[in-house]
């Protein structure tokens, strides 16, 4: 277990770099950037387990890949705190983060009344999410967030869009083949692991080898290049950050 970190209180004792040693695998093929980037947080915590179980149990969609919410779940299952900050409004409506709204109740009238496939699934997940002991908030996306739960030795798992992300074109069909016409936007999973505040970046750990940043598995990149991803990661079904913790000692 790692050592608990007492954040300074004073903005001039607040590092101007922050860097967390979370080690990245490659992801093994197109659909699993979300269990590898999961199996990154865990060996980050000190669990050290195949990067195949962690993908031969993680649950996927019809078309491949899978949604943040499933990846919290794992962790919750394995004895993890997961409070997963959302801004899918797809899916969450913000008055339900409203004190006394029961938002598993929410999310289930919600199913019933919406004849969307991708919903209901991801309200399952979300519903599973709850009744686990996971906690979801809505809050401002920006640097002060990110940079909050970094600070705290927190690395940060973002839902978000690989086409923003990359600038890259939108991809089409069963190989997702870039295709600037027929194309649809593609999601993707990272780690958030550092920081740099006076260059305004944030360091990305990608499973995706290569990516278009550059030929390493870690990069810099704009803070709000990647807030801009993770809001657009609604198109996909995602749009959110999770942040897991092991439970503390009683």
């Amino acid at each position: 277990m790692r050592k608990r970190f007492i954040e300074p209180s004073h903005p001039a004792m607040l590092p101007v770099r922050l860097r967390l040693p979370v080690d990245m695998l490659a992801q093994p093929d197109e659909v699993t950037c979300g269990p590898t980037c999961l199996h990154a947080i865990y060996r980050y915590w000190g669990s050290e387990e195949s990067l195949a179980d962690v993908i031969g149990r993680t649950r996927r969609l019809e078309h491949g890949g899978t949604h943040a919410v499933f990846l919290a779940c794992d962790a919750l299952r394995r004895g993890y705190n997961a409070t997963l900050y959302t801004f899918n409004l797809t899916l969450f409506d913000p008055s339900w983060f409203r004190a006394g709204v029961d938002i598993s109740e929410r999310l289930r009238l919600q199913a019933e009344f919406k004849d969307d496939h991708q919903l209901r699934h991801a309200t399952a997940g979300y519903l599973e999410f709850l009744e686990l002991g996971g906690r979801v908030r809505l809050t401002d996306p920006s640097r002060t967030l990110v940079r909050g739960l970094l600070r705290r030795r927190l690395p940060v798992l973002a839902g978000l869009s690989s086409t923003f992300l990359y600038r890259s074109p939108r991809e089409y069909g069963p190989q997702d083949r870039p295709d600037d016409i027929r194309g649809e936007p593609a999601g993707h999973f990272v780690v958030l692991s550092g920081y740099d505040r006076r260059e305004r970046k944030v360091q990305v750990a990608d499973p995706y080898d290569p990516n278009p940043h550059g030929p390493n598995r870690r990069y810099w990149i704009s803070i709000d290049r990647v807030i801009g991803a993770t809001l657009l990661g609604i198109v996909t079904y995602d749009a959110n950050l999770l942040v897991i913790t092991p439970k503390s000692p009683a």
